[in-house]
């Protein structure tokens, strides 16, 4: 039996890099995965790759820029499962490298979009479900983009500064509650987005995504009692 059987684990981009890697882990522990993506193909190829593991999935296509798609959700998992144990917004939109005026709105809504508002979202729609769990587990990736100034990064730096306030915010209102909220900030890993923001570097001497994933696992886990707090990875 593996630390996380019969706990209900959501995780948001799940189909690459850091998301695919948190679907392998977590099943491999026996959890019951919920996985958003975007593309129904990714997910269906994800979901064939986690049969090795038997555990039960539920697959859920949807678009993070249509936020408003999230509204069925709770009650779709309420129905199913009655619950969440763990979730775990992982999804990032990256967006063009460019000086901060040269965004489009559209562009810069997007990022604003995926990056912090569904996160918004799944904290208010989910929470009735956490809060029927024993051991509620929020979890949410953040970068160091948020804490440093570089030029043509702005709009992804500004949703991951406004995600960690919004998190630790969210962290101290619940501190009396069981449900424990913290951030992850990765690093660098080797993943098409790093590709997309660093092209021409050799990501073979990069860390792979399976190697940040010891800290989600016990950020997850009952053992953990910190929240409010921002974790390092690898």
């Amino acid at each position: 039996m593996g630390k996380f059987t019969n706990k209900i684990v959501l995780i948001t981009g799940a189909t690459r890099g850091l998301g695919a890697a948190l679907s392998h882990r977590f099943a491999s522990e026996g959890a019951t995965l919920v996985l958003m993506a975007k593309r129904v193909d990714g997910l269906e190829r994800l979901d064939s790759e986690l049969e090795q593991y038997g555990v039960d999935t539920t697959l859920v296509p949807l678009d993070l820029n249509k936020v408003d798609r999230l509204e069925n959700l709770p009650q779709a998992l309420g129905d199913k499962y009655g619950r969440v144990d763990v979730l775990i917004g992982n999804a990032a939109l990256l967006g063009n490298l460019s000086p901060v005026t040269h965004f489009s709105p559209k562009t810069f809504q997007q990022i604003m979009d995926v990056n912090v508002t569904a996160n918004w979202h799944l904290m208010a729609g989910l929470e009735c479900l956490l809060r029927n769990s024993q051991t509620p587990r929020s979890i949410f990736v953040t970068s160091g983009a948020s804490q440093s100034v570089n030029p043509f990064w702005g709009p992804y730096a500004a949703s991951k500064a406004a995600l960690e306030m919004l998190v630790k915010t969210y962290a101290a209102e619940m501190e009396k509650t069981p449900l424990r909220v913290n951030l992850v900030d990765p690093g660098v890993m080797a993943t098409d987005m790093f590709k997309k923001a660093m092209p021409g570097v050799d990501i073979t001497q990069i860390p792979s995504p399976e190697e940040m994933t010891d800290v989600f696992l016990y950020l997850a886990s009952e053992a953990c009692q910190e929240t409010g707090q921002i974790f390092k990875a690898g």
